[in-house]
């Protein structure tokens, strides 16, 4: 297997080490942070027989509203109650590659987490540390503007745009989106006829006021607080895939622990499977469900405000479906921007306990665009 990263400049070292942060990855804009180093928390008690004989499953996510599925499981116990007696022990992260890192070192057996890092750790491992088991979420990534200086995207040209950093997901995105569109931009230094200004997303929207970007490419509730503060939509990501859906959000797994636990990692599927549909059934109770555990001082300890969190979450949807061709695209997007050599991602994905779940569900299969595994 072909290593996905070989670097032969910045943008690649980036790419392959830290810039894999997918879409919303620890970025809560205005309402802060979790602590850098990841803590385990515990919402719900465990109960009954352990699964696998396991005292606990360490579950990795982000305190965000793409993180939907275990934000809200945090108050609804659907994991644990598919768990028994097994305690989910969730770590909260800020970004992608310390998760990976988490993952990699047998800290956690399972996360959530953005395509960029599932694809960066798969291969970088040569397919040895992970899989990814099932979807969580698509959307939820939108350009936002000031719409004095933009008001067509024909206006890009000589602005300056931000997203969450070099290499991650929004920035594979905008340049891709810019080099389809004529523009020539260093994927490097982002300086070109649009600049392309990379920012932490809780810093963006304070730059944004300020005058010193005139637009974001970025993820929720970040877009939302960029309107909350008078930019426009000028253009939702999804308008740019088919059916306007791709990936955002993946459940991965430590590839030993699913060897050695499929009961368990069966287990957190079908609760997981179970949170995605009364987050459908019940919109607006789910999204505080999401405010309620962010509120949690182990999470951020700051309530995201109604107008950014409605709008966030509409934004926004759950799905048991990875999307599998979806990140395919992505990955072919970094090699077309520069910042990826092509991937072997032969593999990466095992839904053979997903579909099992949803088979028992009445539902169809999901399919994993010819990178299943063998």
């Amino acid at each position: 297997m072909l290593p996905a990263a070989r670097p032969r400049s910045t943008a690649r070292r980036l790419l392959a080490a830290a810039a894999a942060v997918p879409l919303l990855i620890g970025a809560l804009g205005a309402c802060g942070y979790g602590s850098k180093a990841p803590k385990s928390t515990e919402a719900v008690a465990a109960k009954g027989p352990k699964t696998d004989g396991l005292g606990s499953v360490r579950i990795g996510y982000f305190g965000n509203v793409t993180h939907a599925t275990p934000m809200v499981d945090r108050q609804k116990g659907f994991l644990q109650k598919e768990l028994g007696g097994t305690q989910v022990k969730p770590y909260i992260f800020n970004a992608g590659p310390a998760e990976i890192e988490a993952l990699n070192a047998g800290t956690i057996d399972i996360g959530w987490i953005g395509p960029s890092p599932a694809i960066n750790g798969y291969v970088q491992s040569h397919g040895n540390n992970l899989k990814i088991i099932g979807g969580s979420a698509s959307g939820g990534v939108s350009l936002v503007v000031n719409p004095k200086k933009i008001k067509s995207l024909k206006d890009l040209k000589g602005k300056r745009i931000a997203t969450p950093q070099l290499g991650n997901t929004q920035d594979v995105a905008l340049l891709n989106y810019l080099r389809e569109k004529g523009y020539q931009v260093d994927p490097d230094t982002g300086k070109g006829e649009v600049g392309v200004f990379r920012q932490d997303n809780k810093e963006i929207p304070n730059t944004f006021r300020q005058g010193g970007i005139d637009g974001a490419w970025v993820p929720e509730p970040t877009a939302s607080k960029l309107v909350a503060e008078g930019g426009r939509t000028l253009l939702d990501e999804k308008q740019l895939w088919k059916d306007g859906k791709f990936v955002i959000t993946n459940i991965v797994v430590r590839k030993q622990f699913l060897k050695e636990h499929p009961k368990a990692v069966e287990a957190v599927l079908r609760g997981s499977v179970k949170t995605n549909d009364w987050i459908k059934g019940h919109p607006g109770e789910a999204a505080q469900a999401v405010n309620a555990s962010l509120a949690d001082p182990k999470v951020s300890g700051t309530r995201l405000p109604d107008q950014v969190l409605n709008s966030a979450f509409r934004n926004v949807q759950v799905t048991d479906d990875p999307l599998a061709s979806t990140l395919k695209e992505e990955a072919q997007h970094a090699v077309k921007a520069g910042l990826l050599r092509k991937p072997d991602l032969n593999g990466i994905y095992d839904l053979r306990l997903l579909n099992k779940v949803l088979k028992a569900e009445g539902r169809p299969p999901v399919d994993a665009a010819g990178l299943g595994a063998q």
